[in-house]
């Protein structure tokens, strides 16, 4: 079984690896329900979406019938206003058929205008604050992506006390010494207030480098299971994060059961003897 660890303040023990729900983006529900049996297979007790994600909150709202109480249940919000996020949020209890969420974010808020008005009067802000308040919610993050995201997370955690932070960490990111001190920054400053730390990108080989894409990934990701389970030992080597997975369902199984030989495994294993090997692409 994959291991588990407290979720920042929550108290919840979620699994290092978080399901990445928009890998359900485009199934069936047929096909989305056989996920689930993989994720307590390992023991995936912590799910991710998005109301962006296609009909992923569609798809695990039938979960929830039986196994509410088995998963922290997290989604996220790109609206910026107050009107819209609240209306966001009401959208999302009804199409993942529950009356609270554990988690709710602010996706990818990585535009500077966009922070303003999601931070401002009448913006995002006030919703989260009003429905954590009501109930409706039980704690509050943030997202984002790219090279500048540390400093902007940062900015936000100093504007709010929020629970949780996501954005990407992985061997080739880490690589750039600029965003290696941003994010041990903003990880220090994490710990030192028990917020949590969601990453993504770990399998990233770069960007798509042609129209060409095999899977259901806005990158190009890595697809050998040895250089999979290097790009997850990596990260997991990092004892202060959690991993949200693969955004594709083929490749979903490799990625956990990566997660679940870690703990066998990392005394003797170095990541990083493959991982330099691999011709990484530009990210972004």
């Amino acid at each position: 079984m994959i291991s588990k660890k407290i979720f920042g303040r929550t108290g919840h023990y979620s699994s290092r690896t978080i399901f990445g729900a928009v890998a359900l983006a485009n199934l069936n529900q047929n096909a989305a329900d056989k996920t689930l049996d993989l994720l307590l297979k390992y023991g995936v007790n912590h799910i991710d979406t998005a109301m962006d994600y296609g009909d992923a909150e569609l798809r695990v709202g039938p979960w929830m019938r039986q196994h509410r109480a088995d998963f922290f249940l997290a989604t996220k919000t790109s609206k910026r206003t107050y009107r819209d996020a609240l209306a966001d949020l009401h959208k999302s209890l009804n199409r993942l058929r529950v009356e609270q969420i554990d988690l709710w974010q602010m996706h990818a808020l990585i535009d500077p205008a966009e922070w303003e008005v999601a931070m401002g009067e009448g913006g995002a802000l006030e919703a989260f604050i009003e429905a954590k308040e009501k109930g409706l919610v039980k704690y509050l993050g943030v997202t984002g992506h790219g090279y500048t995201i540390p400093k902007m997370h940062l900015k936000s955690l100093e504007k709010y006390d929020f629970d949780s932070v996501l954005l990407p960490y992985n061997y080739f990111m880490i690589n750039n010494s600029q965003y290696a001190s941003d994010f041990n920054k903003l990880n220090e400053f994490c710990i030192s207030k028990k917020v949590a730390v969601q990453t993504i990108k770990t399998i990233t080989k770069g960007s798509w480098k042609s129209d060409n894409k095999k899977y259901s990934t806005w990158y190009e990701p890595l697809t050998d299971p040895a250089e999979i389970e290097a790009a997850m030992f990596y990260s997991m080597k990092n004892p202060d994060i959690f991993i949200n997975t693969v955004g594709d369902i083929e490749l979903l199984p490799f990625v956990l059961e990566a997660a679940d030989n870690y703990e066998n495994k990392k005394e003797k294993y170095l990541p990083e003897n493959i991982l330099k090997k691999i011709k990484f692409n530009s990210l972004f």
